[in-house]
C-alpha cells in the first residue's frame, strides 16, 4: 500500500502541529503519531514560553542571555531570529486561543504574567499557570483537527524514511527523502506514506536514561531514524539534565518546574542549609547545567539521595495560584509545598544537540525538515537556556513550513511504484521478546552510570563497548522478527545512546552541559565547535 501527500509529519508536539497547521494552507498534510495525539513532550512543559513582551526588556537583552547560557557555541544568526520572531509566534497562539495567564500590568501588549526563571535577567516567561505545555497542546490539536487538509493516524510509528538508497540501493551524498515506511501499530500492517517533503517533529530522548522528566515515548526515534538514512547529527553530547524532579518512589520523575524557582524558592541541603551561594552568584536561579552539578556534588557530599527545594517562606495563597498542579502532584505524595521543603534529584530532561538544520529548518538530505527538540538550529549551543525549547518549536516550524511550502511547486515526485514495498520475508513472530525487552533497562543503566551529568574516558570508554554489543543484538533480532512498536523504540533508543557516546567522546573539554573530569576546562582554541556525525561524507 502506498499513500500519497505534499507534507509528511512525523510527531504531535508544538513542532509538529505548528509545521502541519501552516504547511495545511499549500497542500495535503499526513501527521502521524505513535501514541494518542495528546501525547509529546510538550504537554508535559510546565515552565513556559520566553519572550521579549515587557516594556523595559529587550531583543538584546534575550539574545545575550542565550548566547551566555550556550556557553560559545551558539548560532548568534539562529538566535536573533529566535528572539526577534517571538513575539510574533505568541501572537500567533493567542490568536488561535491559547489562554495565557494574564496580570494587571499595563507593560506589556497582551497583560500577561511574565515570569522569571533561571539565566533570564528579565521577567520574560509567558506561561499557562504551570501547564503550558498542556494548554499549548490542546489548543493546537484542537485547530488541526478542524483543518480539512490535516490528516492525523494515531498510533503509528515511522520505521525509517525512504530515501534514494531505496531506489538506487546505494548511499549518496545528496540524497532526497520521499516520505517513510510507517507501522500501523494496532493493524500491524506496514505501509508507505510517499510525500514531497517530510518533516520529523519527534522530540527528544529522554528514556535514553534511567531517570527523566520525559514521558515513555521520548525514545530517540527521530535522531535514529534521520541518522540511518545519512543525515549529519550534531551535539548530541549536550543533554539537559534538570536539576528538580520530584525524589519519590511512585513520582515517575515528576518535574518541578524552574518557575518555582524564579518564584523564590531556594534550594538547601538535608540540614537545611543553602548551599547554591558557593556554586553561582545567582544561587538558585544559576543555569540548569551549573545547578545540576552542584545538586549532584552535594549529593556525593553527603551521602544523601537527594537535595530540597523550600518554598515554605512565600505567601501559601500566592504558591497554590501559581502552581497549582505541583501543589496538587505533591499533595497526592504526602508533601504540602507551603509547609514542607521538596525531595528533589536531577534528571535527563532536554537535548540540545540533534538533526542539523539551517534556519528555516532544511536538514543535509534533501527535502527532509526538522523541527522542535529533534533539530539543532545552534539556538542552544552548550546548554539551553530555560524556556527557550518552545519558543524555538514555534519559530522554526514556521520558518520550516514557510519554506518548504515555496519549494513545494519545484519538488517532481517519484513513480510511486519506483518506491518498493516493505519486505519482511524470513521473519517471524518472536516469542522471546522478554529476552531482549531487558535491553531497555541495560542501555538506561549504562548511560545512566557513565553517560550522565560527570562523565570521564573510562566511563565512556565503558559506554561504548557496552552499548556496541547492545546494538548487534537488538540489531539480529531485527533482521530476523517482525516490526512492533516496541521493538522500533529499542532500535532507535540504542542508536541514539551510540550518537550520545560518540558525541560525548569526540569533546575533550568541559563546555555547558558536558562535563568531564579528564578535561574540566572549557577549551576555546581546538573546540568552539560543533561535534558532528553521518554516516556520509556530506558537501
Amino acid at each position: 500500500m502506498n499513500t500519497q501527500c505534499d507534507f509528511l509529519v512525523i510527531g504531535s508536539g508544538i513542532a509538529g502541529l505548528c509545521f502541519a497547521i501552516q504547511a495545511a494552507k499549500s497542500g495535503s498534510v499526513i501527521l502521524i503519531t505513535k501514541k494518542n495525539d495528546t501525547e509529546s513532550n510538550t504537554n508535559y512543559a510546565q515552565g513556559g514560553i520566553a519572550c521579549v513582551l515587557e516594556r523595559g526588556d529587550s531583543f538584546n537583552s534575550h539574545i545575550k542571555d542565550t548566547l551566555t547560557t550556550g556557553k560559545g557555541l551558539s548560532n548568534e544568526e539562529s538566535v536573533r531570529i529566535l528572539v526577534e520572531e517571538g513575539p510574533d509566534r505568541i501572537k500567533d497562539l493567542i490568536d488561535w486561543g491559547v489562554n495565557f495567564s494574564k496580570s494587571d500590568a499595563t507593560s506589556n501588549p497582551y497583560h500577561l504574567h511574565l515570569g522569571k526563571e533561571g539565566g533570564h535577567s528579565e521577567n520574560r516567561i509567558v506561561h499557562a499557570h504551570d501547564l503550558t505545555g498542556k494548554e499549548v497542546e490542546e489548543t493546537l490539536l484542537k485547530r488541526a483537527h478542524s483543518i480539512k487538509n490535516i490528516t492525523m493516524l494515531e498510533h503509528h510509528s515511522a520505521i525509517d524514511l525512504i530515501t534514494d538508497y531505496h531506489l538506487s540501493h546505494t548511499l549518496q551524498p545528496d540524497t532526497s527523502c520521499h516520505g517513510a515506511y510507517v507501522l500501523d501499530n494496532i493493524t500491524k500492517i506496514i505501509f508507505s506514506i510517499q510525500s514531497k517533503i517530510t518533516c520529523l517533529a519527534t522530540g527528544g530522548a529522554g528514556k535514553v536514561y534511567l531517570h527523566t522528566t520525559n514521558p515513555d515515548i521520548a525514545t530517540g526515534d527521530g535522531f535514529a531514524i534521520a541518522y540511518r538514512a545519512g543525515a549529519v547529527i550534531s551535539n548530541m553530547e549536550f543533554i539537559q539534565f534538570h536539576p528538580t524532579t520530584l525524589f519519590h518512589e511512585k513520582a515517575n520523575s515528576f518535574l518541578i518546574s524552574e518557575a518555582l524557582r524564579g518564584h523564590g524558592a531556594i534550594l538547601r541541603d538535608v540540614n537545611g542549609r543553602e548551599f547554591m551561594d558557593k556554586y553561582h552568584p545567582l544561587k538558585s536561579l544559576a543555569p540548569r547545567d551549573t545547578v545540576a552539578r552542584a545538586i549532584d556534588n552535594e549529593m556525593k557530599i553527603s551521602g544523601e539521595p537527594c537535595v530540597f527545594l523550600d518554598i515554605r517562606h512565600a505567601d501559601p495563597s500566592d504558591t497554590r495560584e501559581h502552581f497549582p498542579n505541583i501543589y496538587a502532584n505533591c499533595i497526592n505524595f504526602g508533601i504540602d509545598i507551603t509547609k514542607d521543603m521538596i525531595p528533589v534529584v536531577p534528571a535527563a530532561h532536554y537535548i540540545c544537540g540533534g538533526i542539523k538544520v539551517d534556519t528555516v529548518g532544511r536538514s543535509s538530505i534533501q527535502n527532509l525538515y526538522a523541527c522542535g527538540e529533534v533539530s539543532c538550529t545552534g539556538v542552544h549551543g552548550a546548554n539551553r537556556l530555560a524556556s527557550n525549547s518552545l519558543l524555538e518549536a514555534l519559530v522554526f516550524a514556521k520558518r520550516a513550513s514557510d519554506h518548504s511550502a515555496e519549494c513545494i511547486r519545484r519538488i517532481s515526485t517519484v513513480e510511486p511504484s519506483a518506491i518498493p514495498a516493505w519486505d519482511d520475508t524470513g521473519t517471524i513472530d518472536n516469542e522471546e521478546w522478554i529476552l531482549l525487552s531487558h535491553n531497555f533497562k541495560e542501555i538506561q543503566s549504562v548511560m545512566w552510570d557513565y553517560v550522565g551529568i560527570v562523565r570521564s574516558n573510562v566511563r565512556l570508554g565503558r559506554a561504548a563497548r557496552r552499548i556496541q554489543l547492545l546494538e548487534k543484538e537488538i540489531d539480529n533480532f531485527y533482521k530476523r522478527t517482525k516490526v512492533t512498536a516496541k521493538l522500533l523504540e529499542l532500535r532507535n533508543l540504542v542508536t541514539t545512546a551510540k550518537l550520545i557516546v560518540s558525541s560525548a567522546a569526540q569533546r575533550k573539554e568541559s563546555r555547558g552541559l558536558h562535563y568531564t573530569t579528564d578535561y574540566p576546562e572549557q577549551n576555546d582554541r581546538y573546540w568552539k565547535k560543533d561535534t558532528i556525525l553521518s554516516r556520509l561524507k556530506h558537501r
